[in-house]
């Protein structure tokens, strides 16, 4: 029997049982995913990890709520508290004191909370269509957020994604729609982001004061055509995190890594190799 590659290693704490993937060797970067129905970290970062992990330490958890990370029948979320200490105690159990974070869509706004909660654990970050400003939930994110498992509904939301809806076939919709009918894997889901939704990306957002005062080095990405997550929320974060720069591609949507894979490998190289460097 092949081995399921989105399954990894275990780690136990607090009664969640996260599965990460722990490859390579150098400088730690934990690779944060985002919030769609069936994610798993290795769907979402597959193109980044052999990439990184040839010259560091290569993180990438399942969050709680998602893809194989175990949970407890009566977890309640507290935004973003639940994440953020399921971060810090995977990190403790790793013995990672510092590290850089790649953070995608929901996985940016979880970055975020790390560098303003614990900013010694945190060395750099990447934003990718990240969270973490005032924003409408739009009727793209309402669908991906109501998710309800069928082919169809995969199929539409992950339209949702890309700006080429040609890299959006059948066998990654179905892939996707197969890891959201798992026993319990909807369940856990639908109780992350219970309507009404729009509370959800107001419990993301962070102070111009908490913004002001983090001081690491922050490289923000996004799509100037994204449908999830406004364009105008990395260009908030830009405006308000000293040490950032921001860089945005035309035709694109949520899904830079993927529709933007080639630049989006190397400006997050790039990035981390400087801080190497210095």
């Amino acid at each position: 029997m092949t081995q399921n590659p989105e399954i990894g290693l275990f780690h136990e704490a607090d009664g969640i049982k996260t599965n990460y993937h722990d490859v390579g060797d150098g400088h730690p970067v934990v690779l944060l995913h985002g919030s769609g129905a069936g994610v798993t970290a290795w769907a979402n970062w597959m193109g980044l990890i052999p990439e990184l992990s040839q010259e560091r330490r290569v993180v990438a958890p399942d969050l709680a709520g998602f893809g194989y990370t175990e949970v407890p029948d009566d977890i309640e979320y507290r935004f973003m508290d639940t994440w953020v200490d399921q971060m810090v105690r995977l990190l403790d159990a790793l013995e990672i004191e510092r590290t850089d974070l790649v953070g995608n869509s929901f996985g940016g706004t979880l970055a975020i909370a790390l560098a303003v909660h614990h900013p010694e654990r945190v060395r750099r970050m990447v934003l990718m269509g990240s969270g973490g400003q005032p924003f409408t939930v739009s009727p793209e994110l309402e669908a991906l957020w109501g998710y309800t498992p069928s082919f169809e509904n995969m199929r539409r939301i992950l339209d949702i994604m890309a700006f080429d809806r040609s890299l959006v076939t059948d066998d990654i919709a179905d892939i996707r729609y197969r890891a959201t009918i798992r026993p319990g894997v909807q369940e856990r889901f639908e109780r992350i982001f219970p309507p009404p939704r729009q509370r959800w990306a107001d419990a993301t957002v962070f102070s111009d004061e908490q913004l002001a005062g983090i001081d690491h080095e922050t490289l923000i990405l996004h799509g100037r055509e994204d449908r999830v997550v406004p364009v105008a929320v990395s260009e908030q974060l830009f405006r308000k995190i000293d040490r950032a720069q921001l860089h945005i591609f035309g035709r694109c949507g949520h899904w830079t890594q993927i529709e933007q894979k080639q630049r989006f490998i190397s400006l997050v190289r790039q990035f981390l190799n400087e801080a190497d460097a210095q």
